[in-house]
């Protein structure tokens, strides 16, 4: 028998009670933003000491730096916007703005570190109505188990050791997903590249319209299309809608037609992160900032997916770190971009190359093949350990 069989034996063999959040926690929702704050600032600072938190994951949900603090105590953040749900412990003094709600625990009932493992089982990640929000009042119909303290204790102990191995092993595995990646480009670079007989045309050449975002401010709304900026393009060629801002309909409708993404436009980065494709593969509605460029291929002449992998060859960074300008802000400007060149080969050739690109991405890359699914894995495997230890019989009382 285990340590946490023994207690359970011991403390609660008929079951344990469960109870509203509310009944063990104080409950607040984020408010506005303080008067002096530094807003995108990564580190404390004496004159700024105190982090402000939205929504968001991980660092995502640090939105800056402030000279004064609203929550004192450990806690738990819960976003109630965009990254819905998603919780986890906050050392004491800081400031929760809008989109995040704040559980302070009563410690002589419950730990704060158990009350963030028990919300995985109280289903909150799955609240949707329209446009997936969370409210303080919503939070009243979930229950959460309440165990005596020394149990709450070792479930603890074994979950923060468990999610310790857990990382260990993600650690090794992601190192040697970054061998295999260095692998991968240096095939792509070797398919991307041609003898004499196939020539370097610049983009222009291979594209029906080269093109940026809206040069002018658009008006922020809280609902709508989403608007993107370059801190929503991810080091994994994709765009991250969960902590976006939003612009109105009518505004996304008036841009003019190269600056709406479509499937198969190629979106490129170029001020600051410059360099980064991704390749849209729906229609989907968004806007995004100036320092993107939009391309759209010729499919005439260019296969779409070809012209994003040789966007990130050795040949065309080195073009683009080459063509960027300026010191605080690097910029690739349009007119540089139309003329920095690639190898265009046959249609077939280019087919060709996509297929075998293709292949090779998805033993590198996909979640459900290789390195990847071994990492996905084990997350499910301590998921499904969190979620047994966390579940119990409920006491029955008499109803008499």
């Amino acid at each position: 028998m285990t340590r946490l069989d023994s207690l359970i034996a011991e403390l609660c063999p008929g079951g344990v009670e469960y109870i509203k959040l509310r009944e063990v926690a104080q409950i607040s929702a984020g408010g506005d933003l303080p008067e002096n704050y530094v807003k995108g600032q990564k580190t404390p600072t004496e004159q700024f000491p105190y982090p402000i938190y939205s929504n968001g994951i991980e660092d995502a949900a640090l939105y800056g730096f402030t000279d004064n603090y609203r929550i004192e105590k450990e806690a738990v953040t819960i976003s109630a916007r965009g990254t819905l749900g998603y919780h986890t412990v906050r050392a004491g003094k800081f400031t929760p703005i809008v989109r995040l709600i704040t559980l302070i625990a009563d410690e002589s009932k419950i730990t704060t570190k158990f009350l963030n493992y028990a919300l995985y089982v109280a289903g909150i990640e799955g609240v949707s109505t329209g446009i997936p929000s969370l409210t303080v009042p919503m939070l009243d119909k979930f229950k959460i188990p309440l165990p005596p303290l020394p149990v709450q204790h070792e479930i603890v102990r074994i979950l923060d050791n468990f999610a310790d191995l857990t990382a260990e092993l993600a650690a090794e595995l992601a190192a040697e997903l970054a061998v295999r990646k260095k692998q991968y480009n240096y095939y792509r670079d070797e398919l991307l590249t041609f003898g004499d007989d196939v020539p370097k045309v610049a983009l222009s050449d291979c594209c029906t319209s080269i093109a940026d975002g809206d040069h002018q401010a658009p008006p922020k709304i809280d609902e709508g299309i989403p608007f993107i900026t370059i801190s929503n393009v991810t080091d994994k060629n994709q765009i991250d809608f969960s902590n976006t801002r939003f612009v109105p309909e009518d505004y996304y409708n008036g841009l003019a037609d190269k600056r709406k993404a479509r499937a198969n436009d190629i979106l490129y980065t170029v001020v600051g992160s410059f360099g980064i494709p991704i390749l849209i593969n729906s229609d989907v509605k968004f806007a995004f900032q100036r320092h993107i460029a939009i391309l759209r291929p010729n499919q005439e002449v260019i296969n779409p997916k070809y012209l994003y992998h040789a966007l990130q060859s050795n040949d065309f960074t080195r073009q683009a770190d080459a063509v960027a300008v300026g010191a605080a802000q690097r910029t690739i400007t349009l007119s540089a971009l139309n003329k920095m060149k690639i190898s265009r080969p046959s249609l077939h050739k280019q087919s060709r190359i996509v297929e075998i690109l293709d292949r090779f991405d998805i033993l590198v890359n996909d979640i459900t093949s290789g390195l990847p699914a071994e990492i996905e894995a084990r997350r499910k495997q301590y998921e499904y350990y969190r979620d047994k230890l966390l579940t119990f019989k409920e006491v029955c009382h008499d109803p008499s």
